[in-house]
């Protein structure tokens, strides 16, 4: 399968195609847009003293891409390459990884408001699970896949020493509004934030949060009184990110708050979604001094 996939999805509209897979036996899925190609298994290179989630690597038309066993990921059991195996190659956070699984199934077209948040119960501190997804009777679990990349490793991830090279900065009582479904994402951009000066900050889960507190309070942002900037991420539980600022732009009173999309995926196949809805800016994860740049611009 070559992913021209649900870039053909119109933007905003609060839908997304997933990728359904297996390993031993469970469901899992990944957001197709994510997914550049579906190829059958090729040969592996060991890599020595490698994190044990990789497998090795695999050269795929001249480039060398890391391969991760997403079987040890998920703490199941591995093992021998079977006939029904595939590599998924992904492309997100400016790279591209390839994953291998047991079987690839089908694609399903839902909407974002059908996906359950995972309980705090059985979803636990390390959970890569972001997502539960009834269809026909069974359950396909949405997986949090750039978790998965910063477990392995964790300097590809947001840090707070990306901030320092933007010098001495000076604190803001501007108010900001963030939505993020990851509590580990949302800590780690709560403490950048401050330390680049913002301290005055609302988090929410996800799009539908964030837009119903923005439109109790809409009379108060024309008026510049009230929130000056959003930042929301795109995959998010109940309501995406593009359709979030889409209904913030399409709003009578909100349509001059500036919104910044962060999220892990921007990349140049895919920016236009962004533009089409009306974002003012688009920023790739995890570049954290990039977006204070932008929200500079758009706060002072």
């Amino acid at each position: 399968m070559n992913n021209d996939n649900g870039i053909l999805l119109e933007s905003g509209t609060n839908e997304l195609e997933i990728v359904e897979f297996e390993v031993c036996g469970n469901k899992y899925g990944i957001n197709v847009i994510k997914v550049k190609e579906i190829i059958q298994p090729v040969a592996v290179t060991f890599i020595p003293h490698a994190h044990e989630h990789i497998e090795g690597i695999i050269q795929l038309r001249g480039e060398v891409l890391p391969l991760v066993d997403m079987a040890k990921v998920l703490g199941l059991p591995g093992g021998k390459t079977g006939e029904t195996d595939k590599y998924i190659v992904t492309e997100f956070n400016k790279q591209k990884v390839v994953f291998h699984v047991q079987n690839v199934t089908r694609i399903h077209r839902i909407s974002w408001e059908d996906i359950e948040k995972p309980s705090d119960m059985y979803q636990g501190g390390s959970s890569q699970v972001i997502g539960v997804i009834k269809i026909n009777g069974e359950m396909i679990l949405l997986l949090d896949f750039e978790k998965v990349i910063v477990d392995i490793n964790p300097e590809s991830g947001i840090h707070i020493g990306q901030i320092k090279q933007l010098g001495k900065r000076e604190r803001s009582e501007k108010r900001l509004i963030v939505a993020e479904d990851s509590p580990l994402l949302r800590k780690l951009i709560s403490d950048t934030l401050a330390e680049a000066g913002y301290d005055a900050v609302e988090f929410f889960e996800n799009g539908k949060q964030a837009l119903e507190f923005l439109e109790n309070q809409a009379d108060e942002v024309a008026a510049g009184k009230g929130a000056q900037l959003l930042i929301t991420d795109i995959e998010m539980p109940q309501m995406d990110g593009h359709h979030l600022t889409k209904r913030v732009k399409e709003h009578a009173l909100l349509k001059n708050l500036p919104v910044v999309i962060f999220s892990s995926l921007i990349t140049e196949d895919l920016r236009h979604k962004g533009d089409e809805v009306g974002a003012n800016a688009q920023v790739s994860k995890p570049e954290i001094a990039e977006l204070i740049k932008h929200i500079d611009q758009f706060v002072l």
